[in-house]
């Protein structure tokens, strides 16, 4: 461990810390190399809005596009073509991390998401997360799902079909427990038609800030201005209760580890303070404990850095907790009713940096 380095640190108290973000210039630099060597970084997501900021902000992608487009791939294959090159090349990178036996927890992984427009489409979402598994080929690539409705059965399926899956958007507590079930559903699946369940690999990817984002101004008017910014740490910390009492305790889990099975950690996303009143590195402070991954900006990777507290955080204050979302839901808040519009907006967030990315290679098609 290299003293001084919070991001080291943090592997003492059992959590991982992922970057959420990625660029081809930042892996052909030596840069990701650099953070995974010598700052300690194990993991990396990525999700529409950020390959669109990639992509369009940037003309190093530019020449392979024209190529694409020139041997007649419509808009779609030309961004997963460039998406799985990157994703490719940055879990080669990581698989000294992946292959670390000092690191039993499960890191060196890196995530693509499936089309946004097949977030309310389980066989679609199915379809296309089998294609980019099989394209990708790499044993530390998980492909994100979201937590829909039809996401779950999306869930399940890939898990029993040996996918790696992460579960992206997940806003709540009641759906996080389908989440659950639809992992340990998927290995299950898996056991009963004779096929291993060792290697599996899934995190479930609970997004914080938003919650306090949506919630905070509506605290505030109901005279409950004490709350702001605690909702979604509070969240959280449950969360984490309901995964231990799932994977530390449950019997279902259990049997299911005698046959190989690993945990699906809880992984903290939206990591990024949205209130400048509160310190940059606020949610990740707050949610460091055993068992978990949290996936941050670079400019939260940074701060943590030069600045982050790091203590067992998470399992302080459950108590507390309880009592913040009981005072919330007393307000007249319906967390599952927050966490179902929270899941809403996120799809369509993660909607308009697709159409617009589909609408810049559009551009570039046109232009040839």
């Amino acid at each position: 461990m290299k003293k001084g380095n919070n991001i080291f640190e943090t592997y003492s108290h059992g959590q991982s810390i992922w970057l959420d973000y990625i660029d081809r210039g930042l892996i052909r630099s030596g840069e990701l190399e650099h953070m995974i060597r010598d700052e300690g970084l194990t993991g990396m997501t990525s999700n529409p809005t950020i390959f669109e900021k990639s992509i369009s902000g940037s003309d190093q992608y530019n020449d392979q596009i024209k190529d694409l487009i020139a041997r007649g791939k419509g808009n779609e294959e030309v961004f997963y073509s460039l998406a799985l090159d990157d994703i490719e090349a940055a879990a080669d990178l990581f698989k000294r991390v992946y292959d670390n036996p000092d690191r039993p927890g499960g890191d060196g992984f890196v995530s693509i998401e499936v089309s946004p427009r097949l977030a309310r489409d389980t066989v679609g979402s199915i379809q296309q997360g089998t294609l980019l598994w099989q394209k990708a080929a790499r044993r530390n690539v998980m492909i994100k799902i979201p937590a829909t409705t039809e996401g779950l059965a999306a869930i399940r399926r890939l898990t029993g079909d040996g996918v790696n899956v992460n579960i992206t958007l997940l806003f709540g507590l009641r759906r996080y427990k389908q989440v659950i079930d639809a992992y340990l559903g998927g290995l299950e699946d898996r056991l009963a038609a004779g096929q291993p369940i060792s290697g599996i690999s899934s995190v479930a990817s609970f997004f914080l800030s938003r919650v306090d984002v949506l919630l905070d101004p509506q605290l505030e008017k109901k005279g409950l201005g004490d709350l702001k910014g605690k909702v979604a740490i509070a969240l959280a910390k449950k969360a984490y209760a309901i995964y231990k009492n799932a994977f530390i305790h449950g019997q279902r889990f259990l049997k299911l580890a005698e046959k190989g099975a690993a945990r699906q950690r809880l992984l903290w996303a939206s990591t990024s303070t949205k209130d400048p009143s509160f310190p940059d590195t606020k949610y990740v402070d707050a949610l460091i404990g055993r068992d978990t991954i949290d996936t941050v900006p670079p400019e939260t990777f940074r701060a943590f850095i030069d600045h982050g507290k790091v203590t067992d955080s998470l399992e302080t204050g459950l108590q507390e907790a309880e009592k913040i979302l009981s005072r919330v839901e007393a307000a007249g808040f319906s967390m599952d009713q927050v966490g179902q519009q929270l899941e809403d907006e996120g799809v369509e967030k993660f909607m308009k940096p697709y159409d617009k990315l589909m609408d810049s290679i559009e551009a570039k098609r046109r232009s040839n």
